[in-house]
């Protein structure tokens, strides 16, 4: 899936993993995000991610040139999961709408686990 961009000089093609890395980047730098999770659906075990393997924790899915963006995320401890999931929201969507030109339909939040920070 690529999203698609029309300008005056041509056309821009980006890639949904181009997309997930990015968004990745900045939800992970969010207040209360601890990581992005791995759900190993068999075993029911969820996983959290290293840095480089981020987008395995996200789903880009393109409709229409509009994006539909999963997120399964572990919080820290203590946290209020609203603030966490609203302060994720409303950066992801600015910031990835402001950098790909496409706009955002749908951010799901799927919250697999609550880790204690030292």
């Amino acid at each position: 899936m690529k999203g698609r961009v029309n300008t005056h000089v041509g056309a821009i093609s980006i890639d949904a993993d181009a997309i997930a890395q990015y968004a990745g980047s900045v939800a992970v730098e969010c207040f209360g995000i601890v990581g992005m999770a791995a759900v190993n659906v068999k075993d029911g075990i969820v996983k959290l991610l290293k840095r480089d393997s981020i987008t395995r924790g996200i789903s880009v899915f393109i409709k229409n040139n509009r994006l539909i963006l999963d997120f399964h995320v572990i919080v820290s401890y203590g946290v209020s999961i609203q603030a966490v999931a609203d302060n994720l929201i409303s950066n992801v969507k600015y910031k990835v709408e402001e950098l790909t030109g496409l706009e955002i339909d749908k951010i799901n939040i799927f919250v697999e686990g609550v880790r204690v920070i030292d």
